[in-house]
């Protein structure tokens, strides 16, 4: 029976693909391991198949606690850990470089050491940089890099370690790179699930800058259902950018929850911009489209919608996340909670 090792699998994003994984391969076994920190919630793991998955608590940066949790026949490493907030980067860049730079190095020496058969490793868009304004051009994988904040700077420097172990030591590797996850259960310092956060409990809604800053959003089961196409059919050593084609700037997005959960718009609050704030994101997916075929099944609409209702419908869950750390971190930032993106 295939077995993977999924490093951050408690975390929005990893759970979602531990899900799908659970759901759609039904002959594998999953270790998940993640540290749980802030983000990564044990709740998300609710229901799923306990004969074939199981949960170790460990930090990645940890060498023999990552060795002894991986199984002695492993076919993958899917590696999700990752500290992935651009606001607390720059308030300290310290915890990223030591879990997304570090942490990335101890999992590929362990691939090595255990002959695990595929490496693949989770990016994302904001390693190449910030696209112009009102511009034509995309995000390819040939795109160079040009991170300009520390959380994006770890994310290259780590997939600059794993395009090495590649190159150097014959690691079969594949790297996914993607644009802003939206969904169910995403931790609430993140821009939906804020914005629908506050809406609901008629909080103001902070908005960095003009709002006119554009992101590529994709439903986070279409973004796991193309890191799953990539582990399986991916070529060894290649990077696919998985996009959908959807582009909206944050202005658009709050709007578009407000008028969702029936909020007036006076709820936004425009605030100081964030330090070297990105103005546009946009990802070219035609090389997994054409290579993989792969496509996303969920428009904007029927994802916003579902990432709506489940957090109506989940309250409880919402209010634990949303009674977190976060909450004193962002007051003392903007003297709110948080601004979006």
């Amino acid at each position: 029976m295939p077995i993977f090792f999924v490093t951050g699998g408690a975390g929005f994003i990893g759970s979602a693909f531990v899900k799908l994984v659970l759901e759609e391969c039904l002959d594998t076994e999953v270790v998940n391991y993640d540290a749980l920190t802030y983000a990564g919630n044990l709740d998300n793991l609710a229901g799923f198949d306990v004969a074939r998955h199981r949960f170790v608590h460990g930090d990645i940066t940890n060498q023999s606690a990552v060795l002894d949790a991986l199984p002695a026949s492993c076919d993958a490493i899917i590696n999700f850990a990752a500290e992935s907030h651009v606001d607390r980067s720059i308030a300290s860049a310290g915890e990223f470089l030591r879990t997304n730079v570090l942490g990335t190095q101890v999992l590929l020496d362990a691939a090595r050491e255990r002959h695990v058969r595929r490496f693949v490793h989770i990016s994302t868009d904001e390693v190449m940089g910030s696209l112009p304004e009102n511009d034509s051009s995309y995000f390819t994988e040939e795109s160079p890099f040009a991170p300009n904040s520390p959380y994006a700077a770890s994310k290259a420097a780590a997939e600059h370690l794993v395009r090495a172990a590649n190159h150097t030591f014959g690691l079969d590797t594949v790297v996914t790179r993607c644009g802003n996850n939206y969904g169910p259960r995403q931790f609430p310092e993140k821009f939906l699930p804020l914005m629908i956060s506050n809406a609901l409990n008629g909080e103001s809604i902070p908005v960095y800058g003009d709002g006119l800053n554009v992101r590529d959003w994709i439903y986070v089961d279409d973004h796991c259902r193309g890191i799953l196409a990539a582990m399986k059919r991916g070529q060894p050593g290649a990077a696919y950018n998985i996009g959908a084609r959807n582009e909206r700037r944050n202005i658009d997005v709050v709007e578009s929850v407000l008028a969702a959960l029936d909020r007036p718009k006076s709820l936004m609050k425009f605030v100081k911009d964030r330090p070297g704030h990105d103005r546009r994101y946009a990802i070219d997916p035609s090389l997994i489209e054409s290579q993989l075929g792969w496509h996303p099944q969920e428009t904007w609409e029927s994802g916003l919608k579902k990432t709506i209702d489940w957090y109506r419908q989940n309250t409880v869950w919402l209010e634990r996340a949303r009674s977190g750390a976060y909450r004193e971190y962002y007051r003392k930032q903007y003297g709110s909670e948080g601004a979006v993106s």
